[in-house]
């Protein structure tokens, strides 16, 4: 499964309610969220054996207000197949053959994750002269169609992983990010530390920060609010990583400092002047002087 596929994976089943909420508020409402059981992994063949795929996201899930279950399939693609929407059908007939005694109701969706706007399918037909033999739809989701500005202000942990993934271009990059470290810092309190680091970690699938970049957003949070920039600050291992490389680097010049003074000191020592010294290490005098009086 490739990566985005199986991080997705992983956002549903940690985040399965607040998906349906902010993406399909129709069945979010709809279900009984006191019970959601994720299926084990179904292994399908074909009829003649030659393909096997595997189906990660089977949710069981109970309606709102009946003693009734139904079964969500979500199939999550990052990248264009001509023949998806075929696949998807089979998908729905083979789970349909093993679970009709079990569930009356089989709800196919598609979410698709790629990093360009296509118009995706949302089904598959199959037609003789002007008869249609099958007509079979699913629910999609395009995030790459989705205006990120919409959910920049959500308190929802889905947003934030996904924010990204949304459309935009180089231009909104900057205002972007800035949006997604303010839902982290909202989200702080609200989350534990590994559902929050599992936002950051899907979010930093799909977006490559520059480090410039990120320093002249830090600017801009400590200038309007010096709380919230400290509460992203603590959530962000890129900026503590500078602090750290700073650190060190200030301690390789005290390291080199330390170096040369004791040089000068010895060279002193042995009768070389302040001149000769600076020939030697190939420092201007002002800096042996400096050097000679700091020990």
């Amino acid at each position: 499964m490739a990566p985005h596929d199986e991080a997705f994976k992983k956002l549903l089943q940690a985040f399965f309610a607040e998906f349906m909420a902010l993406f399909f508020p129709e069945l979010y409402r709809l279900i009984d969220f006191s019970h959601t059981r994720f299926l084990m992994q179904e292994l399908l063949v074909d009829v003649v054996g030659r393909e096997k795929r595997t189906v990660d996201l089977l949710v069981e899930v109970r309606l709102r207000g009946r003693n009734a279950f139904i079964l969500i399939h979500l199939e999550p693609q990052s990248y264009a197949q001509a023949n998806f929407g075929e696949r998807m059908f089979l998908y729905f007939a083979r789970l349909l053959e093993r679970h009709r005694k079990t569930y009356k109701v089989i709800v196919p969706m598609a979410v698709f994750t790629g990093s360009r706007a296509r118009d995706e399918p949302s089904g598959y037909s199959m037609r003789f002269e002007e008869e249609s033999i099958v007509e079979f739809r699913y629910r999609k989701l395009e995030l790459a169609r989705l205006d990120w500005r919409r959910f920049a202000k959500s308190d929802n942990p889905v947003a934030a992983a996904l924010l990204s993934r949304m459309g935009y271009n180089e231009k909104d990059r900057r205002e972007l990010r800035l949006a997604y470290l303010r839902m982290l810092a909202r989200l702080h309190p609200k989350l534990d530390d590994a559902k929050l680091a599992l936002v950051m970690s899907i979010a930093d699938l799909y977006y490559r920060p520059e480090p410039e970049e990120d320093r002249s957003i830090l600017r801009e949070l400590q200038s309007r609010d010096p709380e919230e920039a400290e509460r992203v600050m603590e959530l962000m291992p890129a900026w503590k990583r500078w602090g750290y490389e700073e650190g060190l680097e200030k301690g390789k010049e005290k390291g080199i400092e330390a170096g040369r003074a004791e040089s000068v000191r010895k060279l002193l020592a042995k009768g070389f002047t302040p001149g000769q010294i600076a020939d030697l290490l190939d420092l201007p005098q002002e800096e042996v002087a400096k050097l000679r009086d700091s020990h």
